[in-house]
């Protein structure tokens, strides 16, 4: 399988061997920059190195040359406002590029094989865990929400859905814990959770705010772990 040498040559190529001094060089002076050229030859050289075998010299060739495409269309077209977007568009290009021709090598693969009833299952699983579960518990705890003394808003100094996208890896780390019988993992969660988020509560003392957020880490918890047990059976 060369799909796991090739994950291992981009990890060390786009990030470990690559200086931050290097990607604001080449932010700054785009395809003119040297250090673009120097970075896609350690890739096509760390390819050749993870596969060691000569046979597979197109490979790298073509890990090589769409990672300087790809790279070069990031920097023409991320403004500072689209970089975090063009981040994540060009890692999964890449992720792209390695898995069809991971596949491509391996002709025997078929996507009977990934979608099969029991990874299905698993897979919606994950997407329920995610946004709906998030909506769902919005939904059921809405009628408690909290308000500030001037009746307008809910009281809040945290980061923009810190408490959206905190509940959606909380459920997806507790699902995990139980796909592998490590329940353990569960108690620390709900403990770490506790002093962390219960702490905060405690410098507030608003009663109704401390029921209000135990009542939706409950549910998120509940949540988590019914279906987990459920996936199981």
């Amino acid at each position: 399988m060369i799909f796991i040498p090739l994950i291992l040559a981009h990890l060390l190529g786009d990030f470990l061997l690559q200086p931050n001094s290097w990607v604001a060089d080449k932010e700054h002076k785009k395809t003119s920059s040297v250090y673009l050229y120097l970075h896609i030859l350690i890739h096509t050289a760390l390819v050749f190195v993870f596969l060691w075998d000569l046979n597979l010299w197109w490979i790298a060739l073509i890990i090589g040359g769409t990672h300087f495409l790809i790279d070069a269309a990031k920097l023409h077209f991320q403004k500072q406002k689209t970089k975090r977007a063009w981040f994540f568009i060009d890692q999964a290009l890449h992720i792209l590029v390695i898995a069809v021709l991971s596949i491509f090598y391996f002709p025997f693969f078929t996507w009977q094989d990934f979608f099969n009833a029991e990874n299905l299952k698993i897979i919606t699983a994950i997407v329920f865990l995610t946004v709906p579960s998030s909506i769902f518990i919005k939904t059921l705890i809405s009628i408690w929400t909290p308000i500030t003394v001037d009746h307008s808003k809910v009281q809040t100094e945290s980061l923009v859905n810190a408490g959206k996208y905190i509940g959606i890896l909380e459920r997806l780390l507790v699902f995990v814990f139980i796909l592998v019988n490590h329940w353990e993992g569960v108690g620390f969660m709900i403990a770490a959770k506790s002093v962390f988020r219960f702490s905060d509560l405690a410098e507030a003392e608003q009663r109704k705010l401390t029921e209000y957020v135990l009542i939706g880490t409950l549910l998120s918890f509940g949540i988590a772990v019914l279906t987990g047990i459920l996936i199981k059976i």
